[in-house]
């Protein structure tokens, strides 16, 4: 399936529908009155959030939703019946808004979550409702009020806990091939990834984190060159960020301290919050590299990098390091939602210990 993470649609709540005029016309019955009923309101467009879903390409295609309006009111008391409402199943981690004014209007982060997003309109009155002791035969009536109409921007941004970061064949298909259930396309050229990839990696029982692999960035990439600019969105909701990087020899002269170099600087000028986030360095392929000179070199790759964060030496394609690199993310990720969340006392009489995985 092509994958599509924006889209334009249309959005029309059903009218309401009108009140009618009528009176009782029955034999041998006087004085009958008015009897005409209210219109049935117009039908609601929903938005729910599901989970099964990752893309957007289904409002690709169908551009226009609209419900039903509401059913005229009618004689005899009855009232109209109301318009069905629609539900628009969106993927967990979308964003709607306005497209004409910009305006953020909701967030889909809660998969099930269900939201309103156009309101139908009220039904008209009928006649009865305008019955009164000086106004024995009311004429009056109400057309339906209009359901709401929007033009609305849906934007997609994936929810993961983990995003890889990286220069195009760095790696990063194979390490979430690796380390999780995803499975993308794999080969021995640049920009085999084309859309964002999601795996669930399981640490141990009842503990797990979601990554998100995104198409490899080139220098130029915050002015529009090369995919991976298209992709960085969804790095922004990531509570970490693994700037993987290819440590295997070159033979065209390609330094791996400035593509490294090169990839935090298309960062920082795509967006400054983005750059701010926790990211630690992973040094990948090193089973590719003589073992007699590996440490020396990643010793001097870090220190022409002038990183001073958390390094981690792998190899996607064989595993080496892979365990404990998982180890220490998932502690990363479960300080940061501790910390996230508010304190509350609670009785340590009822709380249940994690289970001991070693991590």
């Amino acid at each position: 399936m092509k994958f599509v993470d924006e889209a334009y649609i249309d959005i029309i709540a059903g009218d309401g529908g009108n009140g009618c005029v009528s009176f009782r016309h029955e034999k041998y019955k006087e004085f009958g009155g008015p009897n005409g009923g209210d219109g049935g309101r117009g039908g609601h467009v929903f938005a729910i959030a599901d989970p099964s879903l990752n893309t957007l390409v289904d409002f690709r295609f169908s551009r226009r939703h609209e419900a039903k309006r509401g059913q005229h009111g009618m004689g005899s008391d009855m009232f109209g019946a109301a318009g069905d409402d629609i539900t628009l199943k969106m993927p967990v981690g979308t964003i709607i808004t306005d497209a004409e004014t910009g305006e953020v209007l909701y967030e889909m982060l809660v998969p099930g979550e269900t939201i309103m997003i156009a309101k139908g309109g009220d039904g008209g009155f009928g006649n009865m409702r305008f019955k009164s002791a000086i106004n024995r035969a009311p004429r009056q009536k109400t057309p339906g009020w209009p359901g709401d109409r929007k033009n609305l921007k849906l934007e997609l941004k994936v929810l993961a806990d983990v995003g890889l970061l990286g220069m195009p064949n760095a790696g990063k298909s194979t390490l979430i091939t690796a380390i999780s259930n995803a499975r993308p396309k794999i080969a021995d050229y640049p920009f085999t990834t084309l859309h964002p990839n999601l795996g669930v990696v399981r640490v141990g029982p009842e503990q797990s984190f979601v990554v998100a692999d995104v198409p490899g960035l080139i220098e130029g990439a915050s002015d529009g060159a090369g995919l991976g600019h298209l992709f960085l969105r969804h790095l922004q909701r990531t509570r970490l960020l693994l700037h993987i990087v290819d440590m295997a020899p070159f033979d065209d002269g390609v330094d791996p301290v400035a593509q490294a170099k090169a990839i935090v600087t298309e960062l920082k000028k795509y967006d400054q919050g983005l750059y701010d986030k926790p990211r630690w360095l992973v040094l990948n392929k090193l089973d590719m590299v003589d073992s007699e000179v590996r440490a020396a070199l990643i010793k001097d790759f870090v220190k022409r990098f002038r990183y001073k964060g958390p390094v981690f030496e792998i190899s996607a394609l064989t595993r080496e390091g892979c365990d404990s690199l998982i180890k220490e993310i998932y502690k990363h990720i479960k300080a940061q939602q501790v910390a996230e969340q508010p304190h509350v006392d609670v009785d340590p009489r009822f709380v249940q210990p994690e289970p001991d995985t070693g991590v």
